[in-house]
């Protein structure tokens, strides 16, 4: 009987560790703030997987809405950053905000890349 006692409460202890594990995950970008009525182009950096390089990018507003975002400057890693690099901008503007999944694999460059259009418009 306090063997089924201990483990009970061993494996309740362990579910709850595993639960608390979960919600430690890296911080994500905040959600954006609507830009408002701006136009012009704008350039900001994040930090993306490369410490030493942050990506650098020009986001370009009509009147407040996303129409381009060029990525000016990177030191990731060719071929693993590639489908971040590509895909990260289009769903920003897709979206017109910057809080967008992180593309698989390219995490960090994800995240960077959604820092850098922060930076660049205040979001």
């Amino acid at each position: 009987m306090r063997t089924n006692k201990f483990m009970f409460f061993f494996l309740a202890l362990v579910l709850v560790a595993a639960v608390a594990a979960v919600g430690c995950g890296e911080d994500v970008p905040a959600p954006a703030e609507p830009v408002n009525g701006e136009s012009g182009t704008f350039q900001g950096e994040g930090q993306g997987y490369n410490e030493d390089e942050p990506i650098r990018v020009e986001v370009t507003l009509e009147d407040g809405m996303i129409t381009d975002i060029t990525i000016l400057e990177h030191a990731e890693t060719d071929g693993l950053a590639d489908p971040a690099l590509e895909q990260t901008p289009q769903d920003i503007i897709d979206a017109q905000s910057s809080n967008v999944d992180a593309v698989t694999d390219a995490t960090a460059t994800s995240e960077g890349i959604m820092e850098a259009v922060n930076d660049a418009v205040g979001m």
